[in-house]
C-alpha cells in the first residue's frame, strides 16, 4: 500500500491552490492535504505538524518566501520545499534554493506529470540530504570520538613512557648496585679463601684432622661464593654494556682439556663419567678463550649438579661457515618443553621455591646466552623431563673487533697461516701481514 504523503500548500491565491490540489489528484498521489494563505499560518503548520513536501508561493501578503525560509532553518525545521514561482521570477527562485529551497516550479507550467515528478524529486533529494546530514554527523561523532581516543593514548603513551624511564633508571642503579657489592664482597672472599689455602699448606700450620676439616669446608663454601659473586658482577657488567670481549689466539682443544680436568673431581665425586670428543682439524681459534672457558665451567657445572648418575658428554667439532659446536651433553633430570623459554631468563630458574634441591643465582645460563650473542654465535638447546639434556654452542673461528685506532681488524685462518688484514672504515687503506700458524701450536 503506498505511503500517504502529508502536503502543506502556502499560496493566498485560492485558484493556485486549486491548480496545484487538482493536479496532484489527478497523478494519483495518495496524500493529506493542508492548504494556509499566509506565511504566519504557514510557520504555525510546520512547527506542529510534519511534513512530505510543501510547495511554497514567493510572494505572500505578510511576507516573503525567503523570510519564511530563514525563519524555518533557524528553527531548525527540515522540510523538502518547492518554490511556486510567477513567469520572471526564476532568479528569485534560484536565489531562494541557495537559501535552503529543495527545486522550483513556474506556475504556468504546473500539471499533474510535472508536479507529481517535482514532488517525487524533492522528496528523494530531501531523503537524500537527509542521509547525508546524518552520515556527516555520525562521521563528526567519530571523529570526535577518534580525537579524545587519540588523546587518552597519548596520554598512557605519554604515561609507559615515563614509567618506562623510571625502569631504565631503576634498571641502571640496580647493575651499578649488584656491580659494586660484587666488587666489595669480592675482596674480603678473596682473603678468606687466600688464607684458608695457607692454613691448609703443612708448613704454615699442624691442623689436626678435624681443623682441617673445617678449613676444607671455609675454602670450599669461599670459592663457591666467590663464583657466584663473580655471576652477578659479570651479569651486571652484560646488562650495563660494559663487558667487553678481549680475543687473542688460542687451543680450543687445550681450553677444553685443561676446563674439564679441572671439573672432573665435581664429577668423580657423584660417580659420574666425564667424556670428551673433539673432532677438529684446526683448533686454533681467535676469540675470547676466558669467555669460552667460562661459558663451559658453567654448561659442565650445570650438568653435574642436576645429572645424579650416568654420564656427562664434552663434544667439540668443526661445522660450516668457519664456525666450530661445542656441546654439552648429559644423562639428568632434564627440561620440560614448557620451561625453554624461560630457562635463559636472568635470576630464573626452574624450581623458584626457597627449599629447592638445587641452588644458585639463575645467572648462568643468562650469561652465557648473552656471551655467545656477543661472540656471534648461536646456543641451541635439547632436553627430554627425565632423559638429561644438551646445550649447544655454535660460535665463529674468528671475531672482528674495532681496533684502538678505530680500525677493523679481520682474521682467515687456514691450517698453516694466519691472514690478518686491518681496514679504516673512513679510508680505502688495507694492511695485510701473515702469522705463522705452527707459533700456536
Amino acid at each position: 500500500m503506498e505511503k500517504t504523503l502529508k502536503i502543506l500548500v502556502v499560496d493566498d491565491d485560492e485558484v493556485d491552490r486549486m491548480a496545484v490540489r487538482r493536479a496532484l489528484t489527478k497523478a494519483g498521489v495518495c496524500m493529506e492535504l493542508s492548504e494556509v494563505s499566509n506565511g504566519h499560518d504557514a510557520l504555525s503548520a510546520l512547527r506542529n505538524t510534519t511534513y512530505d513536501c510543501v510547495f511554497l508561493d514567493y510572494r505572500l501578503p505578510d511576507q516573503d518566501g525567503l523570510t519564511l525560509i530563514q525563519k524555518l532553518r533557524s528553527w531548525e525545521i527540515k522540510v523538502p520545499l518547492v518554490v511556486l514561482t510567477a513567469q520572471g521570477d526564476e532568479e528569485i527562485a534560484v536565489a531562494l534554493m541557495k537559501a535552503g529551497a529543495t527545486d522550483y516550479l513556474s506556475k504556468s507550467r504546473v500539471s499533474s506529470a510535472t508536479l507529481a515528478q517535482i514532488l517525487r524529486n524533492a522528496i528523494r533529494v530531501h531523503r537524500a540530504e537527509m542521509q547525508a546530514a546524518l552520515a556527516n554527523q555520525q562521521l563528526r561523532e567519530s571523529h570526535e570520538q577518534l580525537i579524545r581516543k587519540n588523546q587518552e593514548l597519548e596520554r598512557q603513551r605519554q604515561q609507559i613512557q615515563l614509567q618506562n624511564l623510571k625502569l631504565l633508571e631503576a634498571t641502571r642503579l640496580k647493575s651499578q648496585f649488584l656491580a659494586t657489592m660484587s666488587h666489595e664482597l669480592r675482596t674480603p672472599m678473596n682473603a678468606i679463601i687466600g688464607f684458608s689455602q695457607i692454613l691448609l699448606r703443612p708448613k704454615f700450620a699442624q691442623l689436626t684432622h678435624q681443623q682441617a676439616d673445617m678449613v676444607e669446608r671455609i675454602l670450599n663454601n669461599g670459592k663457591h661464593l666467590l663464583m657466584l659473586l663473580n655471576e652477578v658482577l659479570d651479569f651486571s657488567k652484560l646488562e650495563a654494556g660494559r663487558l667487553e670481549l678481549k680475543p687473542e689466539f688460542f687451543d680450543l682443544t687445550k681450553v677444553i682439556n685443561t676446563t674439564v680436568a679441572e671439573m672432573r673431581s665435581l664429577a668423580e665425586a657423584k660417580k659420574l663419567s666425564l667424556l670428551v670428543q673433539i673432532d677438529i682439524q684446526n683448533p686454533i681459534l681467535f676469540n675470547d678463550s676466558v669467555r669460552i672457558r667460562q661459558i663451559l665451567v658453567n654448561l659442565l657445572s650445570n650438568a653435574i649438579k642436576f645429572t645424579e648418575s650416568g654420564s656427562i658428554w664434552v663434544e667439540a667439532r668443526e661445522i660450516p661457515g668457519n664456525h666450530v659446536a661445542i656441546a654439552v651433553r648429559d644423562t639428568g633430570i632434564g627440561i620440560a618443553p614448557k620451561d625453554f623459554k624461560h630457562i635463559f631468563e636472568a635470576f630464573r630458574q626452574v624450581d623458584q621455591s626457597l627449599t629447592r634441591k638445587y641452588p644458585g643465582t639463575g645467572l648462568g645460563l643468562a650469561i652465557i646466552d648473552s656471551l655467545v650473542r656477543m661472540m656471534g654465535g648461536k646456543i641451541f638447546v635439547e632436553s627430554q623431563l627425565g632423559a638429561g639434556s644438551m646445550f649447544r654452542i655454535e660460535i665463529p673461528r674468528q671475531i672482528s673487533l674495532p681496533t684502538a685506532n678505530g680500525n677493523f681488524q679481520t682474521l682467515h685462518l687456514d691450517e698453516n697461516t694466519i691472514v690478518c688484514s686491518a681496514q679504516n672504515p673512513h679510508q680505502s687503506t688495507n694492511h695485510h701481514w701473515d702469522v705463522p700458524m705452527s707459533k700456536y701450536k
